[in-house]
C-alpha cells in the first residue's frame, strides 16, 4: 500500500517487516505551550516502555535544536545520543531526520516508541509527510499520531478572537493537523479574567479541527494510553474514524466562526466511482484549481462494485484510499468525508463529490 502524490518516483514495493514497525508520535505546539514538559513527563513515567526522543526543528531544511549540537564538516550528519533514565534515549540530529530514524530502529535495543518534538514555530505537515511517505522507512516506523500541546491561558490571544489566522498561523496549523490536542495549563484559566472558559476554548479548537480529541491537563500530566499507540494513520483501524465522522455529520457549518481555517463535513448516499474520486481528490489537493487549501482530510467511502468499506486519509498533497473491511449487514453505506483547511467551499464539495457517483 502506497500513498498517492504528485510525482511518484520512489519504489513502491517493500518487504513485509518481520517485526511490527515502531510508532512515531509527533509532539508539536506553540512556543511555551508545554511540549518539553510533556516529553519529560512521558520519559519519567513508570510505563515500562523503551522510548526514544528526537528533538527537531525546521529551517531551510529539516534540522534539529541547533543550540544543542555542532555542525559536522560539509554539513555532515551530526548526532548526540544521550541515555536517559527509565531506559530511554534522547537523540539530537541535524540535516537528516530519515537517517536518525533509521539508526534508532537499527539499534541493538528494541524500541517501543519514538517521540519527535518540534519547535514552537513548526508546521507539522512536512514531518507528517516524511514519516507517512518515505518508502525506506515504511517497514521500520509508522506515524502514530500528531499531538499538539496548547497553552490554555494564551490560546484565545494566539487565535486572535476567532478571526485572524495570519498573526499566529502556526497556532492554527498545529491544531488543524492534530489528532490529539492537550489543552494544557487549564488551572490558569478563569472566565472572570480572560473572558473565555475552558469550554469556550474547546469549542474554538473544534471549530478549527472537529476530528481532534481534546485532553485537559495541568503540567501535561495525562494518561499515556490516550497519546501513545493512537494508530491515527492506520487504515486497518477504522472504528474510531467512523465514530468521528458520524459526529461530524451533526456539525452545522452555520455555527462556525469566520476564520479561514475550519472543519467541513460532507456526505453522499450514492456509491462513488473510485477512479472519479481519485481524480477529484487530486484536483483538490494537487492542482488546487478550486482555491481551497486542505490540510487534513479523512473519510469513509462506499464504492461501486465493492462490498468493502474504503477509508480516505490525506495530509496536504499526500493521500491514500484503501479497502479496510467488509460493510456490515444493515450498515448505512454512506460516503462521509471531513475536510480541515482554509477557504473550504461547502456547496462545491458537495456537488463535486456527487459528480463522482454512478
Amino acid at each position: 500500500m502506497t500513498k498517492s502524490r504528485r510525482s511518484p518516483s520512489q519504489s513502491t514495493t517493500s518487504l513485509k517487516p518481520e517485526i511490527p514497525p515502531v510508532g512515531v508520535t509527533v509532539i508539536t505546539g506553540y512556543l511555551g505551550a508545554g511540549k518539553s514538559t510533556l516529553v519529560n513527563y512521558i520519559l519519567s513515567g513508570q510505563h515500562g516502555k523503551r522510548i526514544a526522543v528526537i528533538l527537531n526543528e525546521f529551517g531551510e531544511e529539516i534540522g534539529v535544536e541547533r543550540a544543542m549540537i555542532n555542525e559536522g564538516e560539509g554539513g555532515a550528519l551530526v548526532e548526540e545520543w544521550v541515555e536517559l533514565a527509565n531506559g530511554c534515549i534522547c537523540c539530537t540530529v541535524k540535516h537528516s531526520l530519515v537517517q536518525a530514524l533509521e539508526q534508532l530502529v537499527q539499534r541493538k535495543e528494541r524500541l517501543d516508541h519514538i517521540l519527535l518534538e518540534t519547535t514552537g514555530l513548526a508546521n507539522p505537515a512536512p514531518l507528517a509527510s516524511v514519516l507517512w511517505l518515505d518508502d525506506q522507512l515504511e517497514a521500520a516506523v509508522t506515524l502514530d499520531s500528531i499531538i499538539t500541546v496548547v497553552d490554555a491561558k494564551n490560546l484565545r490571544y494566539q487565535l486572535k478572537s476567532h478571526n485572524d489566522s495570519s498573526s499566529f498561523p502556526e497556532a492554527y496549523y498545529q491544531i488543524a493537523f492534530a489528532d490529539v490536542v492537550i489543552l494544557n495549563k487549564v488551572d490558569l484559566v478563569s472566565s472572570d479574567d480572560s473572558g473565555a472558559s475552558i469550554e469556550d476554548l474547546e469549542k474554538e479548537i473544534h471549530n478549527i479541527n472537529s476530528l481532534t480529541s481534546i485532553i485537559r491537563s495541568v503540567r501535561c500530566q495525562v494518561d499515556l494510553s490516550n497519546i501513545l499507540n493512537c494508530r491515527a494513520y492506520d487504515a486497518t483501524h477504522a472504528t474510531h474514524l467512523e465514530a468521528l465522522l458520524e459526529e461530524n455529520k451533526k456539525l452545522s457549518t452555520r455555527d462556525l466562526h469566520d476564520s479561514s481555517v475550519r472543519t467541513l463535513c460532507i456526505c453522499e448516499q450514492k456509491k462513488v466511482d473510485l477512479d472519479k474520486v481519485r481524480t477529484w481528490i487530486e484536483e483538490i489537493l494537487w492542482d488546487k484549481k478550486y482555491g481551497m487549501d486542505v490540510y487534513r482530510c479523512k473519510g469513509v467511502l462506499s464504492v461501486v462494485n465493492s462490498d468493502q468499506l474504503h477509508t480516505l486519509q490525506a495530509v496536504r498533497e499526500l493521500y491514500e484510499i484503501v479497502p479496510t473491511r467488509e460493510w456490515k449487514d444493515g450498515e448505512n453505506r454512506i460516503n462521509k468525508i471531513v475536510f480541515i483547511g482554509g477557504s473550504l467551499k461547502e456547496e462545491f464539495l458537495i456537488d463535486s463529490l456527487r459528480a463522482c457517483t454512478l
